[in-house]
């Protein structure tokens, strides 16, 4: 169903920032409206006069002021950052038709030439008036543009400073359309070749800059080496530095609104664990590719677009529950999410403080409340708040058919590549075999025992659409 919309502010918990809603049971004082914040357990006052208390679950509040203009997809930039240095030229045997015998070989960076060349035809058919631009680094940072003007070449010092580098992506001429630019792109595309190291911050960098002139933009990274010149050096451990240098940079992407995408070779090893930040925190993708799959890699990226930027996750439930796997985990869990994209998956992990149980088994009903912040296509404030509460049970057998299995296993994919992505690898793996342990408990009924479990996930399939039909939730 679709939120009741408002245009008010949410009224807020002055201790947790708990949102009054459906569940929340106000009482009245003389002038005044009593809440008593049903998860913290804070008495609010509320002295406006005949306020118009929230009564809906699901509630949309959406501002009427608007940052900017409506953005037209369209109207955005698509950044191709390539690897050009000398490990792109190792080659691979490619399956050939029965009557040939000579076995084919294919280097990485030919293979992503001709994935570059196809991806610039789809997009010519499918989005001619999509803006398009080539970067590619290797011993030097090159800055093709749409391919009609000239090349800017950075190199040695320039490939240390962040503000030169940041501005040159911000003033470098604004490509032209692929419909205009396509032959130049094409040929830009063909003539490159393989050699020297890899300056892979640097032209992460530029490319960011570059597209962050338009909300909405996308960076395509494709790499088969770790940083090893320039900022982001990741060539020896990462150090303090290069962790900054990668975190700094995904932020200002997701602000901007730009998603950044990774694609590797499988085989080889640029530091996912840092180069990831860029499209953990904006949405993008981070694949492993191979001289087969390169193709299809960037087209699946090409094909998500921004739905909402800004986008912040706060979920809430009483005192007593945590989330795990979360730094400072309390009963509030504030998740920065960045930019959405459309089929974006989100999962939340709770738990119950061992110090809590027995004033849970006392518990008829858990609540919850989700509240999403974001700024549209059109650049609108817009604040939903979702409830829900939960029974508590002593009772670990829990019917198949009345749990999602998919949000579930995508949940653990999700807890599993975030934690091998922060380097966390053993713990990783301690949560692939209990996840297959309790897949196991669920298909095949273990037995009950006398601790409480409860069980909630919300999926977000969709943030917002202009009609108001918004994010729908499965529990």
């Amino acid at each position: 169903a679709a939120a009741e919309e408002r245009s008010k502010r949410p009224l807020y918990c002055k201790s947790c920032r708990a949102a009054m809603s459906g569940l929340s049971v106000p009482r009245h004082r003389q002038q005044s409206i009593i809440w008593c914040c049903e998860f913290c357990g804070k008495e609010n006052t509320i002295s406006q006069p005949s306020p118009r208390l929230p009564l809906a679950r699901d509630m949309l509040h959406v501002s009427e002021e608007a940052d900017g203009d409506y953005v037209n997809l369209e109207d955005m930039l698509v950044v191709f950052c390539v690897d050009i240095s000398g490990s792109m030229s190792v080659t691979t045997e490619v399956p050939v038709a029965n009557n040939i015998k000579t076995p084919m070989y294919v280097s990485r960076l030919q293979s992503v030439q001709d994935a570059l060349h196809r991806s610039l035809s789809l997009l010519l058919k499918t989005s001619p008036r999509r803006r398009v631009a080539l970067v590619t680094f290797n011993d030097e940072v090159t800055v093709y543009g749409d391919g009609t003007g000239v090349p800017l070449t950075l190199r040695d010092w320039g490939l240390l400073d962040f503000d030169y580098l940041k501005d040159q992506g911000e003033t470098f001429t604004t490509p032209h359309c692929i419909a205009e630019s396509i032959k130049a792109l094409n040929q830009r595309v063909h003539e490159l070749q393989e050699h020297g190291a890899t300056a892979l911050g640097p032209a992460a960098l530029v490319s960011i800059a570059m597209a962050s002139r338009y909300m909405g933009s996308k960076v395509i990274i494709c790499t088969d080496g770790r940083a090893n010149i320039g900022l982001g050096d990741l060539e020896d451990e990462p150090t303090p530095t290069s962790r900054y240098f990668y975190t700094r940079l995904a932020e200002e992407a997701a602000n901007k609104g730009v998603i950044v995408s990774v694609l590797t070779f499988e085989g080889t090893d640029c530091r996912l664990v840092e180069v990831g930040r860029l499209a953990d925190r904006t949405g993008g993708r981070v694949n492993i590719v191979n001289t087969s799959s390169v193709l299809s890699e960037i087209q699946s990226v090409l094909e998500d677009d921004i739905i909402a930027t800004s986008v912040k996750a706060t979920l809430l439930s009483t005192e007593g529950v945590f989330f795990p796997h979360e730094e400072n985990s309390t009963h509030k869990l504030v998740r920065e999410i960045g930019n959405v994209t459309e089929g974006l998956e989100i999962t939340f992990e709770f738990a119950v403080q061992p110090s809590a149980v027995d004033s849970f088994l006392r518990r008829d009903r858990v609540p919850f409340q989700l509240q999403l912040e974001f700024k549209t296509r059109e650049l609108q404030k817009v604040t939903r708040i979702l409830n829900e509460q939960r029974r508590v049970t002593t009772s670990s057998w829990v019917w198949v058919g009345s749990l999602n299995m998919g949000v579930l296993e995508v949940h653990c994919a999700q807890l599993c590549a975030r934690l091998t992505m922060e380097g966390r690898v053993l713990e990783a793996q301690r949560q692939i075999h209990a996840q297959q342990e309790l897949l196991k408990e669920i298909r095949y009924n273990s037995g009950e025992n006398n601790k409480p479990f409860i069980l909630i996930f919300w999926k977000m399939c969709r943030v917002y659409r202009p009609n108001n039909s918004m994010t729908h939730y499965t529990c």
